[in-house]
C-alpha cells in the first residue's frame, strides 16, 4: 500500500483529466494517508508564448482556491498538500518566484522536462546520443536540487541517452550519488513504468542500487483511476525491493498533519 503520493497533476496542465474531488477520493479509496498536487508550473515568458503542457498563471487563483477547499473538507479522511511540479530554468526563477510569492505553496519537486525554457530546446526524453546534451541535463538537475527549492527529483532517469552504456552509467552514477549525498530518493515513476516508458528503467535502477539510494513512488497520475490501481502500486513496490531500495514513505515535513 502507498500511503502517500506527492506526483500529481490536474486538467489545468491540458493533458490529464477528472476533477480535483476525484483525485482525492480515488486516493482515500486506496488507503493513502497523504495527497499531494504538483501540477505543471506556470512560467511568465516574456514574448508572450504560451505553453501547451502547463498551467497558465491565470490559472493560480483556482488551483488554490479549489484545493485549499476540498483540504479542509476532507481534512478527516486524508492530508493534502498543495505544490508544483517545474523545470529549473536559471533564466525564468526570478518571475516564477515573483509569481508564486503570494500563494501558499508546500512544496515543490524538479521534473526536467526541458534544458532550455520553451519553446527552444526538445524534450528530454527524446532519444539523443548527444553526451553533451546529457551532461547538460545532470548538471541543470544538480543546480537546480542545491538551491533547496525542490523536494525531490521525477522521473530522474527521464533524459533519454541512448549511446554508449558506460557514458549512460558514468553520468546517472554522478546522479544517483549526488542524490544519496542529500538524502534526496530516486522516484520510481508509476507512469512511465505502466505505460512502458523509458524511465523509471531497471538499467538505472540498478545504478541506484549499487550506490545505495533511497527511493519514493511517484504516481504521475494525470487521471484519478491512477490513484487506487493498486495492481499498479504493487508493481512499482515490487521493483524498489527487486533492486533493494528502501521505499519513503513521506517526506521530511510533508507527513501526516
Amino acid at each position: 500500500m502507498l500511503l502517500a503520493n506527492y506526483h500529481t497533476h490536474t486538467q489545468r496542465c491540458r493533458h490529464a483529466l477528472g476533477e480535483d474531488r476525484e483525485y482525492i477520493e480515488h486516493a482515500i479509496r486506496s488507503g493513502m494517508k497523504v495527497l499531494g498536487f504538483s501540477d505543471h508550473c506556470p512560467w511568465i515568458f516574456d514574448d508572450g508564448y504560451v505553453s501547451r503542457v502547463r498551467m497558465l498563471p491565470s490559472q493560480l487563483d483556482d488551483y488554490f482556491s479549489s484545493l485549499l477547499a476540498l483540504k479542509q473538507e476532507y481534512a478527516k479522511d486524508i492530508t493534502i498538500y498543495i505544490g508544483f511540479e517545474s523545470e529549473y530554468v536559471p533564466e525564468l526563477m526570478v518571475a516564477q518566484d515573483r509569481l508564486l510569492a503570494d500563494y501558499p505553496v508546500d512544496y515543490m519537486i524538479l521534473g526536467e522536462h526541458f534544458t532550455q525554457r520553451e519553446p527552444f530546446g526538445p524534450y528530454t526524453g527524446m532519444p539523443v546520443n548527444d553526451e553533451t546534451a546529457f551532461v547538460k541535463y545532470i548538471d541543470l538537475v544538480i543546480e537546480g536540487m542545491e538551491t533547496g527549492k525542490y523536494k525531490y527529483l521525477a522521473h530522474p532517469d527521464l533524459f533519454n541517452f541512448v549511446g554508449d552504456d558506460a557514458v549512460y552509467e558514468r553520468h546517472y552514477r554522478r546522479l544517483c550519488e549526488y542524490l544519496k549525498s542529500k538524502d534526496i530518493p530516486v522516484e520510481i515513476n508509476l507512469l512511465g513504468i505502466v505505460e512502458n516508458r523509458h524511465y523509471t528503467s531497471p538499467r538505472f535502477l540498478k545504478i541506484a542500487q549499487d550506490v545505495g539510494n533511497t527511493a519514493i513512488i511517484g504516481i504521475d497520475a494525470h487521471t484519478p483511476d491512477r490513484m487506487d490501481n493498486l495492481a499498479m502500486h504493487r508493481t512499482c513496490i515490487s521493483l524498489a525491493e527487486q533492486f533493494g531500495l528502501p521505499l519513503v514513505d513521506y517526506l521530511p515535513g510533508l507527513g501526516i498533519l
